[in-house]
């Protein structure tokens, strides 16, 4: 991954508009209040031993970490956010988006508030599935964390 191009991704969702409806662009999902960024998807895991995955685990884990200390220069320290409380009422009722379909892959981010874009920017590491392949996504969005 290459975190200048990951900041200028996010740069770009931070002063785009958002869609008046869900639709895929070319970094991701946005629909009215969001914007996502897969900025890394890994390959799968379907043949793996399990030494793969813990190796592009941890690969993933430092890059979302470089690019923290990055965003961390413009924002100030994080705020730490499980989305575990998301992914278990999005059970019993419908999570406001990006949150509830965020909590189905990320089990944690990192969150930013942007008092120039007035928006939040959320950075975090999601697999959807043992065998299925890692994602590094980034999400600038107006909707609070809930």
């Amino acid at each position: 991954m290459d975190i200048a191009e990951a900041l200028a991704v996010i740069d770009r969702l931070c002063s785009g508009a958002f869609p008046a409806a869900r639709t895929r662009t070319d970094t991701g999902w946005a629909g009215p209040g969001y914007r996502t960024a897969e900025l890394a998807t890994s390959e799968d895991f379907w043949e793996d031993d399990g030494t793969r995955w813990r190796e592009t685990a941890d690969q993933y884990a430092c890059d979302r970490d470089g690019l923290a200390e990055r965003l961390t220069e413009r924002w100030g320290p994080p705020q730490e956010f499980s989305l575990y409380g998301v992914l278990l009422r999005s059970a019993e009722e419908e999570a406001p988006q990006p949150w509830g379909p965020l909590s189905g892959q990320v089990p944690d981010v990192q969150l930013w508030r942007s008092p120039e874009a007035g928006r939040w920017i959320v950075l975090g590491v999601g697999q959807q599935g043992r065998e299925l392949p890692f994602q590094l996504l980034a999400v600038v969005t107006d909707v609070d964390p809930p």
